[in-house]
């Protein structure tokens, strides 16, 4: 099986884009697996596949598979990839973009300038949105909780953006153990469906920086749901205004939201190279 695919990327949040209408696809969790292989196949942190949609009013439906060979619901910078790609490709010539995902409909601006708006929807703040088991932990203020893990007492806020997150505050992001904490917290029993972790350094009222380690990933260049969520979490908590410019080690994001409203991630997408590969 030849498939047509095209390599993107985020902020260095990187993609497998896969045309999945123009072309027959059928891959299974070892060949994503092999794709996404930085050493073996192209190297990836999620593969994306845009499909046809039996919904009335929207224009494509938008696949997510982490470089484990899982299905996810939710990816930001990828949806701005999304978005780039099947206007490139000559998918659509709308500059608003409609696409069903695992968690509903997602809307997609493309400016003339290129730079993708992603309306992300409303967080949730329930525990059960993400899942999170909340019998083993302390509730504090502001939507925090507390939890114990390998004798760290470690403090957190929860929400979902169409995919699970937990944010927590840090006084320097660069010195966080990120992968050592991650780890701990993505696979915790209290998560039955894993989750994202964000370490967030809040700067001033319209700036922090983040660094995410991703569900069946590791550590990303960034995470677009990611700096969603540690906004919206860090307002929950008091710290930040409605606009505000999340640095990632890959580079920037804007976020803006505000009360009661929609959380609109605004960044750009690029793409690295289009390619053939054999499964």
């Amino acid at each position: 099986m030849n498939i047509q695919f095209s390599k993107m990327h985020g902020l260095g949040n990187d993609f497998v884009v896969i045309d999945a209408i123009s072309q027959t696809i059928s891959l299974d969790v070892a060949q994503i697996k092999f794709i996404a292989n930085r050493h073996f196949g192209i190297g990836c942190d999620q593969l994306l596949l845009v499909e046809k949609t039996q919904q009335a009013d929207v224009d494509f439906r938008y696949r997510i598979f982490n470089a484990d060979g899982g299905e996810v619901e939710q990816c930001g910078n990828g949806a701005r990839c999304f978005a780039r790609f099947v206007r490139d490709k000559g998918l659509t010539d709308k500059n608003k973009i409609r696409v069903e995902t695992q968690r509903g409909i997602i809307e997609l601006y493309i400016d003339d300038k290129d730079t993708v708006t992603v309306d992300m929807g409303a967080p949730n703040f329930s525990p059960a949105a993400l899942p999170m088991n909340i019998e083993t932990l302390t509730r504090i203020d502001n939507g925090k909780y507390s939890l114990n893990v390998n004798q760290d007492t470690i403090e957190f806020g929860a929400v979902s953006m169409g995919n699970p997150h937990i944010v927590l505050l840090v006084n320097e992001v660069n010195v966080t153990e990120v992968e050592r904490i991650g780890f701990a917290l993505e696979s915790h029993a209290i998560f039955p469906q894993r989750v994202n972790v964000g370490f967030m350094q809040v700067v001033d009222r319209q700036n922090i920086r983040l660094r995410v380690f991703e569900r069946g990933v590791g550590e990303t260049k960034a995470c677009g749901t990611g700096a969603c969520a540690a906004v919206v979490v860090a307002q929950q908590w008091g710290l930040l205004d409605n606009d505000v410019q999340v640095q990632l080690p890959g580079g920037i994001l804007q976020i803006q939201h505000k009360e009661n409203a929609n959380v609109l991630l605004i960044g750009d997408a690029v793409l690295v190279f289009d390619g053939q590969i054999s499964l």
